[in-house]
């Protein structure tokens, strides 16, 4: 073993004990790691990189992290992909971008930092090492007619191959209008054709969701007829807002929108990146963010997690559908299953045996007509801590609450909601991931919910089902504990 690999290894083992740190998501040994990049599947192996300062858990002196994975669960650390370098366009930060496959070339396209300009790196050992193009930077800004409005924000390529051509996106903003998506064509991949604006938002529009001024980490999704842009969205001080989605066609180089939305809710899930693998699936990762004061961060060492991977499709709605890979039923370990329970205001249901900070659960209820019951997790026994999952059928709404979800003052601690599509006497399917302060809730396959908890106390482990008002019919309950990814 290598002397990186002994470190991560020494360092894995001192965090072990981090009851924070999850343990069945991908994050680096140590320090800040923010957005996915360059997903690929290279010769059967998938490989992840990232955003990630190795020197600190803040965001300064990024440079691209890199991991693989033969089975998307369990992952291998790797020596870092790029670093920034003086002298290079680079110098500043390697921020975000995508991989290729060029004719059996590994290409990295990624942002290089202040001045925000395009870079592209290539490897002749199987994504092991790269070599920076002296051409850089391949682009090197903004076109000049809108270099004026976008006030230097022009980042994150996305590069995807349609017939002979080569097209790539970039994110950026037209101040005082919105986001936008610029488009470029090349045949060669050094040389690119600006061409126009491939979608651009109105800030002055809040409904069906507000675009916000800024557009970064674009994704370009083909499912044949249809197509899909996938974007992060800022607001007007460069704050971290959420993803988007709008599907349409891509025809004559110009993209039709069709369906808008949010691509996840809760207010920690951002920046995601898609792969397409061997099996035709589209796989999307994206980064959770911390939801706790920076000082907190810098005392445990680390910053910043990867969501489980998730399967994406699109739905005959024009909505997106959300599932968990089924890779990660590798991880279930102890399993209980429970089956027709009434639930009502007079009893909640504790599953004692179940207690555990790394959980799975299922749950398949039949939504009453005036229904308010849920799920807590991380409780403590006397319930100072706590953190519920509930659905109220009047509202059609599924929330995440959290204002018991910690004694420490200094962690996030607002609910989030999201109104779903299903109505009264429909099957409402409950799909949990629970990994120390990380949770993740799909809902009937297409709503997908991201927070942060940090519960303090080391016996707030329970589980229950409860109800507020009404009753419900249970179908079935499986709990899974899940076992960690790292083999230390």
């Amino acid at each position: 073993m290598n002397n990186s690999a002994d470190q991560a290894l020494t360092q894995r083992q001192k965090l072990a004990n981090d009851q924070q740190r999850p343990q069945y998501h991908f994050l680096p040994p140590a320090n800040w790691m923010n957005d996915p990049n360059g997903l690929i599947q290279w010769k059967g192996q998938y490989h992840l990189f990232y955003q990630y300062n190795p020197y600190a858990p803040v965001h300064d002196r990024i440079h691209w992290g890199h991991a693989i994975s033969s089975d998307l669960v369990h992952w291998t650390d790797l020596p870092l992909a790029l670093t920034p370098t003086v002298g290079r366009a680079d110098a500043d930060g390697c921020w975000s971008g995508c991989a290729i496959d060029n004719d059996g070339i590994p290409t990295l396209f990624y942002s290089g930092h202040y001045p925000q300009v395009v870079c592209q790196a290539a490897s002749a050992d199987d994504l092991l090492t790269w070599q920076y193009s002296s051409d850089n930077p391949i682009i090197d800004g903004p076109p000049p007619e809108l270099a004026a409005s976008t006030s230097g924000q022009f980042r994150d390529p996305f590069v995807w191959k349609q017939g002979n051509c080569w097209y790539l996106l970039m994110g950026s903003k037209q101040e005082g209008v919105g986001g936008i998506l610029l488009l470029y064509r090349s045949l060669d991949l050094m040389t690119w054709e600006y061409l126009h604006p491939l979608l651009v938002g109105d800030a002055s529009i809040h409904q069906p969701v507000w675009t916000g001024m800024m557009w970064e980490c674009p994704n370009f999704l083909d499912f044949g007829e249809q197509q899909v842009l996938l974007f992060s969205v800022q607001n007007a001080l460069d704050e971290l807002l959420y993803p988007l989605y709008v599907t349409g066609v891509f025809r004559d180089e110009h993209f039709l929108p069709h369906t808008q939305g949010k691509l996840a809710h809760g207010g920690y899930f951002y920046a995601p990146q898609v792969l397409h693998d061997d099996q035709g699936r589209t796989i999307m990762w994206g980064w959770l963010m911390e939801g706790r004061k920076q000082s907190l961060s810098v005392e445990a060492g680390w910053a910043g997690t990867m969501s489980v991977p998730i399967i994406v499709d699109l739905l005959p709605t024009g909505e997106l559908s959300l599932e968990p890979a089924p890779e990660l039923n590798a991880l279930r370990d102890k399993h209980w299953r429970y089956e027709a329970i009434e639930l009502n205001t007079a009893k909640n249901y504790l599953y004692d045996d179940s207690r555990d900070d790394r959980l799975e659960i299922l749950a398949v209820c039949e939504l009453g007509h005036d229904c308010e019951f849920g799920l807590k997790v991380r409780c403590s026994p006397d319930g100072q801590e706590q953190t519920r999952i509930v659905y109220q059928s009047a509202l059609r709404q599924i929330s995440i609450e959290r204002e018991q979800s910690s004694t420490n003052p200094n962690v996030d601690r607002e609910n989030c909601s999201v109104v779903l599509e299903a109505d009264a006497g429909e099957l409402l399917t409950l799909h949990i991931f629970l990994d120390h302060s990380v949770l993740e809730v799909f809902v009937n396959g297409y709503c997908y919910l991201a927070s942060r908890i940090y519960p303090e106390r080391h016996d707030s482990l329970g589980l229950e089902l409860f109800s507020r008002r009404g009753s419900v019919n249970i179908r079935s309950v499986d709990i899974w504990q899940l076992a960690s990814i790292w083999r230390l």
